[in-house]
């Protein structure tokens, strides 16, 4: 495996919340294409679990969210402002009156990763993974655990939690989210620089999303879309340009199928990948900016590539957009500590 400084090379944007913070499309995670509804790759900042652990994908999207504690609204507002340790003293003071709060606990290990104080942030975690009343939320702690090794650019350790997560899903038989899970990991396996577990888990992804009983014709165009988009990075990585060109081609012809219209976002982000990791930095920045633009792991390849391009200017200013963000995922993982280690 390449060093940690290598591992975090790229940076990409799904929030986390067992904590009852705002989430966003599961599909964001490994920064693959959604199913169901328009997605960007951590186009929000705040930090908290992907929705798909504590609601069933076949839940009726019009049941409603319970409230948001008092505490969750106050921190959430305070990290808006990315005033961190005010709202990790806001979580902190909630744990002191419910000590076994599995969203007091969630929330200030996300803010503690954030502050790049990795290890204390896993004592909460492992606190809300002990606190869990139920396998699903559990797994929601769990997924945060591997969340805080993804930070680190650990790929073993986060495949370990992800594995956890992965098999709760085989327990309630959902093939869709184990797609997710085994995307997710090897999402943060590919720009930690080990390819080969990557190619390892987007292939897992790829097999058991195909899986799901009576699937649409669709969902097996995103899989394949999916499928594609990876394998196109990887060869990429790997310096392979004619096999990516390939796969960028098979991914295009899986999208102009028509059957996942919100998922063309997703394209341009691939070509300016693969040009990126080609040395064309033209065609990169040309691509790359007709993707998700509040995307911190986009911000932060457009940096790189105006980097390259010996514009430091604007390199520091999407490096300084990049830093901003707070979400706790795979994206984040890679973007935060990153740019901030670019711009300090």
């Amino acid at each position: 495996m390449k060093s940690k400084q290598t591992m975090r090379f790229a940076c990409v944007g799904i929030l986390i919340s067992a904590a009852g913070l705002a989430a966003q499309n599961p599909a964001q995670a490994h920064g693959g294409p959604s199913y169901a509804r328009s997605a960007s790759e951590g186009g929000q900042n705040g930090a908290g679990i992907n929705p798909a652990l504590q609601q069933p994908q076949q839940q009726p999207q019009q049941q409603q969210q319970p409230p948001q504690p008092e505490f969750i609204i106050k921190a959430r507002a305070l990290l808006r402002e990315e005033k961190l340790e005010e709202a990790l003293a806001v979580y902190r003071q909630e744990l002191e009156k419910s000590p076994d709060s599995v969203a007091a606990n969630n929330a200030a290990g996300i803010v503690l990763d954030l502050m790049g104080q990795y290890a204390e942030a896993r004592k909460y975690f492992a606190k809300a993974i002990e606190a869990a009343a139920t396998p699903q939320a559990k797994a929601a702690a769990q997924r945060a655990m591997a969340m805080s090794y993804a930070f680190e650019g650990d790929c073993k350790k986060t495949v370990e939690w992800e594995q956890k997560v992965f098999d709760y899903q085989v327990s309630v038989n959902d093939f869709f989210q184990q797609g997710e899970i085994a995307n997710e990991a090897a999402r943060v396996c590919i720009e930690a620089g080990d390819l080969d577990t990557a190619y390892k888990w987007y292939e897992t992804g790829h097999e058991r999303g195909l899986r799901e009983p009576n699937i649409k014709p669709d969902r097996v165009d995103l899989w394949e879309f999916r499928w594609e988009h990876a394998q196109a990075r990887i060869a990429a990585r790997r310096g392979k340009h004619e096999d990516a060109q390939k796969h960028v081609a098979a991914a295009k012809a899986a999208l102009d199928k028509g059957t996942n219209p919100t998922q063309a976002v997703f394209f341009p982000y691939l070509v300016g990948y693969v040009a990126f990791y080609r040395g064309d930095y033209k065609t990169a920045l040309d691509e790359l900016q007709k993707a998700n633009q509040n995307d911190p792991f986009i911000q932060c390849l457009i940096a790189q590539t105006y980097e390259k391009m010996g514009d430091k200017e604007k390199a520091l200013e999407f490096y300084r957009k990049a830093a901003s963000t707070t979400a706790h995922n795979p994206p984040a993982a890679y973007a935060r500590p990153f740019a901030k280690k670019k711009i300090s």
